[in-house]
């Protein structure tokens, strides 16, 4: 017989000899059974170690001067593309007139012919090419303005028109050269009962502001901002008049989350969608009334997606200023910046009064036709994170647990069997 170690006392896993032992066939049953569950909940803790789950996190957001893209998606069937402006301005002093790089509007049929598109183009200002280099058009004792192809001139329609707005007159077609020679009235005419179709991006400083699609020409008057909404204001054939009634095909701040994202967001019971994030996409508003405005108020809330393994990876920044549209937010590292935003809706015609059935409550009178959207950013930051369920060392440990618990309750399962056999067979022998 072998000397005994000096650690055979502290042995804490006792042996028995071959011959005390007794197998049973219950015995067997409970280890098939033990090794199948072992199996199944090993199976289910690799699993869980290899599941990547969205870590949501809240924090203060410390971007400053960031630049930002709004992405908008709209028709208006009752105003033509012609009398359609598109205008930015925030706290900041910035302010965007008559915008045209970035966005396509589309000449939509009117409504009685099915509204389908007419013809689409990047919005631009009409060039006057074929015209004499000397020729120096007349503004009409107004002065010229800035952006003027020749200074001190006016030499396209939109031009006089735009020294007019400046001025803070109202426009009239008749006798002006420029306008007869682009056939300007002929052309409005034409629109009058269109629709328009805008999209585009913008490109806008991160901080409170509006933008807004109104009627006509815009300009300052003073810290006034006026439109010219002598061409709108006027009645068609048969009593047609405008109005903006409008709906809102899709309209975000920053990209889209790809489509994976937006599945591992989203659960089986509540699949996210992109109204999670943008909750005004599809909406619709009807009115018939011509003056009537509509005001969205919009918290925005800065987000970030971070993939699992990102801060391995090249993080590779678009510069704000000389990134081409649509590219900000999309990082080659697999993030994104982006927001989403909560909105509020306020309607009001601008003859003011009160409302139907609540004469309690008063609107003012006056105010600019159109859809205004009023936006504010949120201090915090939502960070969406992807991380692994557990770690290598939880999924080990889960391993342990898994094999010791099963086989801890099989033993007791496998004693209770025998000891009940035991005693069945101990009485049974008493009765003969």
């Amino acid at each position: 017989m072998a000397p005994k170690s000096r650690f055979t006392r502290l042995d804490a896993f006792t042996k028995t000899v071959d011959e005390a032992r007794i197998r049973t066939t219950s015995g067997g049953i409970v280890t098939i059974v033990s090794l199948l569950v072992v199996i199944y909940l090993a199976w289910g803790e690799w699993r869980d170690y290899r599941t990547v789950v969205i870590h949501p996190e809240l924090i203060v957001d410390k971007g400053r001067g960031e630049r930002m893209e709004i992405h908008l998606n709209m028709t208006f069937p009752k105003v033509p593309c012609e009398l359609l402006t598109l205008d930015v301005m925030d706290v900041s002093g910035e302010q965007q007139y008559g915008i045209m790089q970035g966005v396509k509007k589309v000449r939509l049929r009117p409504k009685a012919e099915g509204g389908g598109d007419i013809e689409s183009g990047a919005l631009k200002t009409d060039v006057a090419v074929h015209l004499d280099p000397d020729y120096c058009g007349a503004c009409y004792g107004a002065r010229a303005p800035e952006n003027a192809q020749k200074a001190g001139c006016c030499n396209t329609c939109a031009e006089v028109r735009d020294a007019y707005a400046r001025e803070g007159w109202a426009f009239k077609v008749t006798n002006v050269e420029q306008c007869e020679r682009e056939h300007y009235s002929e052309r409005l005419a034409e629109q009058k009962q269109e629709g328009c179709r805008i999209e585009g991006t913008l490109r806008v400083n991160k901080v409170v502001g509006n933008f807004h699609l109104a009627p006509g020409r815009s300009f300052s008057n003073g810290n006034t901002h006026i439109h010219d909404l002598g061409s709108y204001q006027e009645t068609g054939p048969n009593g047609y008049r405008h109005d903006f009634s409008h709906i809102i095909h899709s309209l975000r701040f920053g990209p889209q989350l790809p489509e994976e994202v937006t599945k591992k967001l989203g659960t089986a019971t509540q699949p996210w969608s992109s109204n999670h994030m943008n909750p005004l996409d599809g909406t619709r508003q009807d009115t018939m009334d011509s003056n009537f405005n509509y005001m969205y108020f919009v918290k925005i809330v800065p987000t970030s997606y971070l993939p699992l393994g990102w801060q391995n990876k090249v993080r590779q920044i678009a510069d704000e200023d000389r990134a081409s549209l649509g590219a900000l937010g999309a990082q080659g590292d697999g993030s994104v910046e982006t927001h989403q935003y909560s909105v509020t809706v306020h309607k009001r015609s601008l003859a003011g009064g009160d409302d139907e059935g609540h004469k309690e409550k008063l609107h003012a009178r006056g105010g600019i036709p159109g859809v205004f959207f009023s936006y504010d950013i949120s201090p915090m930051k939502v960070i969406n994170r992807e991380q692994k369920s557990k770690t290598f060392t939880g999924f080990l440990t889960g391993l342990c647990a898994v094999l010791g618990g099963t086989l801890t309750v099989a033993a007791a399962v496998d004693r209770g069997l025998f000891e009940g056999a035991t005693r069945l067979k101990k009485m049974q022998s008493k009765d003969l």
